[in-house]
């Protein structure tokens, strides 16, 4: 097997002492990777972490990488908010650890294992992945997640700036609350915009009293012809009430969630496709539906409505 890059420049790295314990790397030394997925850090936190390394040292060493361009220096895999804290707390040197193998979902995963990342840096993560050809089921599976954890990082994808507001300002920080607003905004935009810019805390308890009155000042059936009132409507009642009420009840409470071009949608159900063939599909958290090959869709389940 042919030596890559970064194998080379493992060659010229020094190596841990011979009772394994770490290099001591001078902090000046090491440069935080730009593409590390870590972005948001609290500052009382790290003021809190660098007094206790003042005290006590850095008990977990630092990972790091030789850079390949810069000779002598380190580019960091591991370890951002104890680099930034040790360098707060006025050390020289940092312990660390050199590994050429760690790569973009290495980093993820220990950055969870630690202390969890913040949805918009979970968000940014999935979007770099996504565009670079992974597969949403890909990248579920590389982070040992599950399909839903997933999709609920992409609410925050291209978030509009009303919702970004809420998160910024800590109204709403939760995956969940964020991909529910995000999709209850797909189906009532204005209602959802202003009712955010006034809650101060955005819980799953607010949000459900929320769903719950959208749901009751909303018709049934989205057609013309069946709006409440119309003779149309009217009929079918009449004709079938218990089908009227299966079906009212199948929509409010579940969606149907297919996979189409490796990516999650729900299917879209009230509108009658132009194609034969074909059927309507939308994003899971909202936005413009599309017509796809009903043969190119594979079930997966239902969600909740």
């Amino acid at each position: 097997m042919p030596l890559q890059l970064d194998d080379l420049a493992g060659l010229d790295a020094p190596s841990p002492t011979a009772s394994g314990e770490p290099l001591q790397l001078p902090v000046a030394d090491i440069d935080e990777d730009p593409e590390q997925p870590r972005h948001e850090f609290d500052a009382n936190a790290l003021q809190e972490l660098a007094a206790t390394i003042r005290e006590r040292g850095v008990r977990q060493p630092i990972s790091v990488r030789p850079h390949l361009q810069a000779a002598g220096r380190w580019v960091l895999n591991f370890g951002a908010r104890r680099l930034r804290a040790t360098k707060l707390a006025g050390l020289d040197t940092i312990p660390a650890f050199v590994d050429t193998t760690a790569d973009r979902y290495d980093q993820v995963i220990e950055n969870e294992q630690r202390e969890g990342l913040k949805p918009l840096e979970l968000a940014l993560f999935v979007q770099k992945r996504l565009a670079l050809g992974d597969r949403q089921a890909d990248i579920a599976r590389q982070l040992g997640r599950s399909r839903q954890w997933v999709t609920l990082a992409t609410a925050l994808i291209e978030a509009p700036d009303w919702l970004l507001q809420a998160y910024r300002e800590g109204r709403c920080r939760g995956m969940n609350e964020l991909y529910e607003l995000r999709r209850l905004h797909g189906e009532h935009a204005g209602a959802v915009e202003a009712w955010t810019a006034r809650e101060r805390s955005i819980t799953r308890d607010r949000l459900a009293a929320l769903r719950a009155e959208l749901s009751a000042t909303v018709a049934p059936y989205p057609s013309e012809a069946t709006r409440p009132g119309t003779p149309q409507q009217s009929v079918r009642q009449a004709e079938n009430p218990v089908e009227m009420d299966e079906s009212r009840s199948l929509r409010s409470a579940k969606r149907i969630h297919v996979e189409f071009d490796g990516q999650d949608y729900q299917l879209v159900v009230s509108v009658a496709p132009e194609q034969s063939g074909h059927v309507y599909v939308r994003p899971l958290v909202g936005g413009p539906r599309r017509l796809a090959p009903a043969a190119s869709l594979k079930l997966l389940g239902f969600v909740d409505g």
